[in-house]
């Protein structure tokens, strides 16, 4: 996929720097020359009308909640395509256990606290996550101080009313986070999302990835995450709302407790700082080459706005997109 080198995407984006990579595409940092901030774009790879179809509906899940990351707009040129969100700097829970390894209890009950808390949102919305894990459960760089979760990568989230993606037999998730009748292809279901909350809670607390697992240890959270984690869905939480009550009652811990081990987990910062590209401050579309992560500095000239003949293409592209997202989706529908 070739992306563009010496204008920005849409004429707006300018990539900066790859921070992932997914199933669907790359994620970049991006300099936006209308708010003159860093964000995460995520560009669509190779793609065909059913993954392009995914893509949009990726992007069209706008829950808005402190511990989700919500896409903030997309945009399409030529043959790209490319939605952006929020960019979260302290890596994921993945990243941290893989440095720290098993995390404290105490630790752990406030992840599992803040990601139910984006559970309840998501499935108020009438929206199945379909792919929680620590990999997709991203953090806000907070050092050893009060984590910050935002779940993240809604790229094979399904509205549990809403039209089927997938025509074939097969299940749809990430190995061992998947519950029993997620892997073996069951319609979308919010019990799906308790289960793999589960699995990742286990994780946290033993630093074992799931075949590795033996049981859920010992201690606060252990008869919710087994509950959780039971193979038969009507034996677990009835709602994340209902397993977040539960969590409650038995107490999250205020303020930062862990601080008073030997090695407190701590979350860095990920990325560092970055350049706005020498060509886009020399045109006069960015801040200059030298000037830190964010505003640009005092005094500087702000990023000229995309022209109208870029706006114009934009429109044209994403109405034709639009077109064809709504013959895929009657497609779909109808076969």
């Amino acid at each position: 996929m070739s992306l563009p080198a010496n204008h920005p995407l849409a004429g707006r984006y300018v990539l900066v720097d790859q921070i992932g990579a997914g199933g669907m595409g790359s994620v970049w940092r991006a300099w936006d020359l209308r708010t003159e901030t860093f964000l995460a774009a995520k560009v669509l790879g190779q793609h065909d009308g059913g993954m392009l179809l995914r893509f949009v509906r990726e992007q069209s899940v706008r829950i808005r909640h402190p511990h989700v990351v919500a896409p903030g707009g997309w945009a399409a040129e030529d043959n790209l395509v490319v939605f952006t969100m929020d960019l979260v700097r302290g890596g994921s829970v993945q990243t941290l256990v893989g440095d720290h390894g098993p995390l404290p209890e105490s630790y752990a009950v406030v992840l599992m606290d803040q990601l139910l808390q984006a559970l309840v949102a998501v499935h108020g919305a009438g929206v199945v996550h379909r792919d929680v894990k620590p990999a997709n459960i991203l953090l806000e760089a907070t050092g050893t101080g009060r984590p910050h979760v935002r779940l993240s990568d809604f790229g094979i989230a399904a509205l549990v009313e809403d039209v089927r993606l997938t025509r074939f037999p097969g299940a749809i998730g990430t190995d061992g986070y998947m519950s029993p009748e997620q892997a073996q292809g069951a319609p979308p279901d919010p019990a799906q999302d308790l289960y793999a909350a589960g699995v990742v809670g286990t994780y946290m607390l033993t630093g074992l990835e799931p075949r590795q697992q033996n049981g859920v240890p010992d201690g606060v959270l252990a008869p919710l995450l087994r509950a959780m984690v039971d193979p038969d869905p009507a034996n677990r939480p009835p709602s994340a709302s209902a397993a977040l009550d539960y969590l409650r009652r038995v107490g999250v811990p205020p303020g930062a407790p862990w601080r008073d081990s030997p090695e407190p987990p701590e979350v860095f910062d990920q990325l560092g700082d970055a350049q706005v590209p020498a060509w886009a401050a020399s045109a006069g579309t960015g801040p200059s080459p030298t000037a830190p992560e964010g505003r640009p500095p005092a005094g500087s000239t702000a990023p000229a706005a995309a022209g109208s003949s870029s706006a114009i293409t934009v429109a044209i592209v994403c109405f034709v997109l639009a077109i064809v997202l709504a013959g895929v989706a009657l497609f779909l529908t109808l076969g």
